[in-house]
C-alpha cells in the first residue's frame, strides 16, 4: 500500500508540476506580447499626444506622455495652412482605387499564370519577377514623362494606373492562387456550365480571399504613404495627397510641429482601419481553411 500510495503521489506532484509549467510558459508568452504590444504602439500613441501640444512643450525633455490643450489651435492652424479636407479626399480616393484595381487585375493575372497554359507564359512570368528587381525610381522620369503627353498631371490617373499591373501583386496572388484553388474545382466549374470569366469570379476569388487581405493590406498602405511619385506628379495644391501636403507646410512655415503631427494622427486612421479590415479577413480565412483541413 505504501508503495502504491507513493506512485500516486509522484503522479500528482508530476501533473502539479506540468499544470505549473504550462502556466508559467503562458504567463511569459503573454508578458512577452504584451511588451511588444506596448513597443510598437508607443509611437502611435506619441504622434497623438503630439497632436494635442504647442510648439513649446513638444521639444521638452523629458517628452510630454499626456494630451495637452492646445488641440483645437492645432487644428485651426493645420486647415488654415493647408486645405487638408481636400488633401484627405485625395489620399482616401487614391488609395481605395488603387487598392481595388490592383487587388482585381492582379488577381485575375494571377489566376491566369496559376491554372492556365499558354504561349510565352515561361517568358512573361520570369519577366515579371525581373521587374521587382528594379529600383521604382528608374520608372520615375519616363513615367512622369508619359503622364505629361497624356496631360494626366494633378489627376488621380498618374496613382492609380501603372499600378494596376503591379509586379509584386501578380507573384503574391499566383504562388497563392497555386496552392488554394484545387485545379479539379475548376474543372467541375466548367461541366457546369460556367464561362472563364465567372470561373474567376465565382471561384477563383472567393477561394483567394486570404491573399486578396494580405495584398490589399500592402497595396493601401504603400498608395497612402507614396511620397515621391505623389510630389512628382500632383504639384497643385489642391491635388496633393497628405503626405505631401504635410512636407510642403513644415517646409514653409516655423513652429508649426503641433499641427502637422495632428496631420500625421488623422492620417493614421483611416490605414489603422484598413489594416483592422483586412488582418479580420486574414485570420478568419485562416481559420476557417484549418478547420476545412
Amino acid at each position: 500500500m505504501s508503495i502504491r500510495h507513493e506512485q500516486v503521489v509522484r503522479k500528482k506532484q508530476s501533473k502539479l508540476i506540468k499544470e505549473m509549467n504550462r502556466i508559467m510558459g503562458r504567463i511569459i508568452l503573454y508578458f512577452i506580447l504584451i511588451l511588444f504590444f506596448f513597443i510598437f504602439a508607443y509611437p502611435f500613441y506619441h504622434v497623438f499626444i503630439l497632436a494635442t501640444r504647442d510648439y513649446a512643450t513638444i521639444y521638452t525633455n523629458p517628452p510630454p506622455y499626456w494630451i495637452g490643450d492646445s488641440l483645437l489651435e492645432n487644428w485651426k492652424v493645420l486647415f488654415d495652412k493647408i486645405p487638408y479636407h481636400l488633401n484627405m479626399f485625395n489620399s482616401l480616393g487614391i488609395a481605395i482605387l488603387a487598392t481595388g484595381s490592383q487587388v482585381f487585375f492582379c488577381t485575375m493575372a494571377g489566376f491566369a499564370f496559376a491554372k492556365y497554359e499558354f504561349r510565352f507564359k515561361g517568358v512573361l512570368f520570369p519577366f515579371i519577377l525581373i521587374t521587382i528587381m528594379l529600383p521604382r525610381f528608374l520608372w520615375l522620369i519616363p513615367t512622369f514623362q508619359m503622364m505629361v503627353v497624356l496631360r494626366w498631371t494633378n489627376t488621380w490617373l498618374p496613382m492609380i494606373i501603372p499600378q494596376i499591373g503591379n509586379a509584386f501583386g501578380i507573384f503574391l496572388m499566383t504562388q497563392f492562387i497555386e496552392g488554394s484553388v484545387p485545379k479539379d474545382l475548376i474543372d467541375a466549374a466548367r461541366i457546369d456550365g460556367l464561362s472563364e470569366l465567372q470561373i474567376l469570379l465565382r471561384v477563383g476569388f472567393p477561394l483567394s480571399r486570404a491573399g486578396i487581405a494580405v495584398l490589399g493590406t500592402i497595396s493601401f498602405v504603400f498608395s497612402w504613404n507614396d511620397f515621391i511619385y505623389a510630389m512628382v506628379m500632383l504639384t497643385s495644391e489642391e491635388a496633393r495627397t497628405i503626405p505631401v501636403a504635410l512636407s510642403e507646410m513644415n517646409l514653409r512655415a516655423e513652429g508649426v510641429i503641433g499641427p502637422v503631427m495632428l496631420g500625421n494622427a488623422l492620417g493614421l486612421i483611416p490605414i489603422l482601419t484598413a489594416f483592422l479590415f483586412f488582418s479580420k479577413q486574414i485570420i478568419s480565412n485562416m481559420l476557417a481553411g484549418s478547420i476545412k483541413g
